[in-house]
């Protein structure tokens, strides 16, 4: 299963959280937001299929979220977990570990916002960059 969706650079992005990295609907973005990579995005955890939110639900699901922007392909790889609801509104958060709330897309994750190269952070710094957030699900 695959889902592809856009999100925005932002000024604030730091992108130095070692144990997270989250993609938000909002458009604005403070200091502390330190595992935020982008914002403005045009899909939440709601957003889901239901099918994809089912297959997350299960701790043998496993799941890859490429951010692509020229000439950045950053990949992300991780687990689904009992327990996950999809609800939030605005916020994705990969993990880690394998806390699980309303905003936690995947679990276990191997990267997090610190371990992007500091060149698509600068790239992301720029609000008028746009990424491509590409997620695929695999049972």
């Amino acid at each position: 299963m695959n889902f592809s969706f856009y999100a925005q650079g932002h000024p604030s992005v730091l992108s130095t959280h070692t144990t997270t990295l989250e993609l938000t609907k909002e458009a604005n973005l403070r200091k502390n937001g330190d595992c935020i990579v982008a914002v403005g995005s045009s899909a939440g955890l709601r957003d889901l299929s239901t099918l994809m939110k089912d297959a997350l639900s299960s701790e043998t699901c496993r799941a890859r979220l490429t951010l692509k922007l020229d000439p950045h392909r950053f990949v992300i790889e991780g687990r689904g977990a009992h327990g996950l609801t999809f609800s939030h509104p605005t916020d994705i958060v990969i993990r880690k570990s394998g806390f699980v709330s309303d905003r936690t897309l995947m679990v276990y994750a191997n990267r997090a916002a610190a371990d992007l190269p500091r060149s698509l952070v600068e790239l992301l710094q720029d609000p008028g960059r746009k990424v491509l957030v590409e997620l695929t699900v695999e049972t």
